[in-house]
C-alpha cells in the first residue's frame, strides 16, 4: 500500500467511526447517513485511491478543476456533486458529468440546467442551497436561497425537464443570527425539509455538516454529510 493510500485509508476510517458513532448516538442506523467526500484542490490519483477504498461519492466546488478530474477518473463508478457557487456559463459543462448539483439557488440557474440537462439527453438531481445569512436581497454571502424562497424555487425545478428535486443542502452560516450554532442550523434545515417533501415527497435528500460538524448534522437527521479535510488532510493556504 502507497504512503497516500494508506493515509487516505485511515482517515477514511476515523471518519467512519465518527458517522458510526454519531448514529449510534442519533439512534439512527450508519445506512441512512451517505459520506461525500470533498476532493477540490485535490488531484484526480486522490480520486482514484478514494475509489478504490470504496467512496462513491465525491464532491468538487470549482468547474476548472472539477472538470478536467471527472474527465480523468471517467472510468470509476462514482457519483459526482457540484457544490460551489454556479455561474451560467459554466452550466454547459457541470452537466457533463455531475450527477447532482447541490447548490440551486436562484431561477436563472434553473433554467441554464434545465436547458443543458435536456441537450447532453441527462438527468441532474438538484438540492436547493439554503442560505440563514440570507439579506434582503434574499440570498446569503455563500449563495443560497431565503428558507422563504424555498417553496417557489422547488416548484421551478420540479416543473423543470431534465431536472429532479432532490432536496436541500446548507452551509452553517459564518455570520447572521445561526452563526456558530450548527445545531440550530441543521435541526431548522430538518423542519424546511419537512415542509418541501409534503409537496414534492420524494425530495427527501439532506445535504448538511462537514469535517468540524457532522456530528451535529447526523443528529438532526442529515442524510448526507460533506467531508473534506478530515479524509484528504488540510488544504495548503494558495498564495
Amino acid at each position: 500500500m502507497t504512503d497516500r493510500k494508506g493515509e487516505l485509508a485511515a482517515n477514511l476510517a476515523r471518519v467512519e467511526d465518527r458517522i458510526t458513532a454519531a448514529c449510534v448516538a442519533a439512534g439512527r442506523k450508519r445506512e441512512e447517513v451517505t459520506l461525500i467526500v470533498v476532493t477540490k484542490t485535490y488531484p484526480a490519483s486522490d480520486v482514484r485511491i478514494l475509489s478504490e477504498l470504496g467512496v462513491r461519492h465525491v464532491a468538487e466546488n470549482r468547474d476548472q478543476d472539477a472538470a478536467p478530474k471527472a474527465a480523468e477518473c471517467s472510468d470509476l463508478p462514482l457519483s459526482w456533486h457540484f457544490v460551489g457557487q454556479l455561474q451560467t456559463n459554466k452550466v454547459r459543462s457541470v452537466v457533463g458529468y455531475a450527477d447532482v448539483v447541490q447548490s440551486v439557488d436562484r431561477a436563472k440557474l434553473v433554467t441554464a440546467l434545465s436547458r443543458e440537462a435536456v441537450r447532453a439527453e441527462r438527468e441532474i438531481g438538484c438540492l436547493l442551497q439554503v442560505a440563514f445569512d440570507a439579506d434582503a436581497s434574499g440570498r446569503g454571502e455563500r449563495g443560497g436561497v431565503a428558507p422563504e424562497g424555498i417553496e417557489e424555487l422547488a416548484g421551478l425545478v420540479a416543473a423543470s425537464a431534465g431536472l429532479r428535486l432532490d432536496g436541500l443542502m446548507t452551509v452553517a452560516p459564518l455570520t447572521g443570527e445561526y452563526a456558530g450554532r450548527q445545531q440550530a442550523v441543521f435541526e431548522r434545515l430538518m423542519d424546511l425539509s419537512t415542509d418541501l417533501r409534503r409537496a414534492h415527497p420524494a425530495a427527501n435528500m439532506v445535504s448538511a455538516g462537514m469535517s468540524a460538524d457532522l456530528e451535529q448534522a447526523v443528529a438532526a437527521g442529515a442524510t448526507h454529510v460533506r467531508v473534506g479535510s478530515a479524509v484528504l488532510g488540510v488544504r495548503p493556504r494558495l498564495g
